[in-house]
């Protein structure tokens, strides 16, 4: 009699347990890209505006989260093939992504800006100057896509902001073309003056999360929940805390 008590027991234990686990949504990330989402020197925790944003987002849907990092490349064929299913990488809505995704509302709005060397400040002062000389982008950016715009520009593409610098630093490139805010953190937190922004006449842009094409379900919740945040200043305070005012 015991014995059956206790095999009953335990897989009402087993139900309760199963019937409290959340479903998980695998997040797909590029963790180098400051201050959206990147790896913590200190802590080595994922952290980033990006990251809080979908974890809350996520707490309010009753999803628990697995982040799958990976190249920038990499994110749009993965959520299409639905290795993960939402790409969160400060990812700028256009045109030819909207063909093989669907975006979910704005969570942040951009725009691209120029890095240059201080010594070539006086010779690159829009994008315009950049015609017949080579600018560096990451891999499958939406710099990347606005440098192939600029008559005779070669292209060096890298798989971080951070390589990207390097190698202009080094004389590799006479520009970094990036978002403005990633430029602006990085520019903070080195507190380099051997470097300067220059402001272009690229178009604004909004950077969203992303699913697969047709995931009506989640693009829903998704957009229901980002709303209600916005509603209540809890965007406002994730925006605060990696943006200031």
């Amino acid at each position: 009699m015991l014995k059956k008590f206790l095999i009953a027991a335990a897989a009402a234990m087993t139900c309760a347990g199963s019937a409290l686990a959340l479903p998980v949504l695998n997040v797909g990330t590029q963790p180098v890209f400051q201050p959206f989402e990147f790896v913590d020197g200190r802590t080595k925790q994922l952290v980033g505006y990006d990251i809080d944003l979908i974890r809350a987002a996520a707490k309010h849907m009753g999803y628990e989260i697995k982040f799958a990092p990976m190249g920038l490349d990499g994110l749009i064929p993965a959520v299409m093939t639905g290795n993960i299913d939402l790409i969160t990488s400060g990812l700028t809505i256009t045109p030819e992504r909207q063909k093989k995704i669907d975006f979910t509302r704005p969570v942040y709005h951009s725009s691209q800006v120029l890095l240059v060397n201080k010594s070539d400040a006086h010779a690159i002062r829009s994008e315009k100057d950049l015609r017949n000389k080579t600018v560096c982008v990451e891999i499958a950016s939406a710099g990347a896509e606005l440098a192939r715009t600029i008559p005779g520009a070669k292209l060096k593409t890298f798989n971080s902001l951070a390589d990207d610098i390097l190698e202009m630093q080094n004389r590799g490139c006479v520009a970094v073309i990036s978002d403005k805010p990633a430029i602006e953190y990085y520019l903070k937190q080195r507190g380099t003056r051997s470097m300067v922004e220059v402001q272009t006449g690229f178009p604004k842009e909004e950077i969203a999360f992303a699913v697969r094409k047709g995931n009506k379900k989640l693009l829903d919740q998704l957009n229901r929940t980002l709303l209600q945040m916005e509603k209540s200043g809890e965007t406002a305070k994730i925006y605060k805390k990696w943006f200031g005012n």
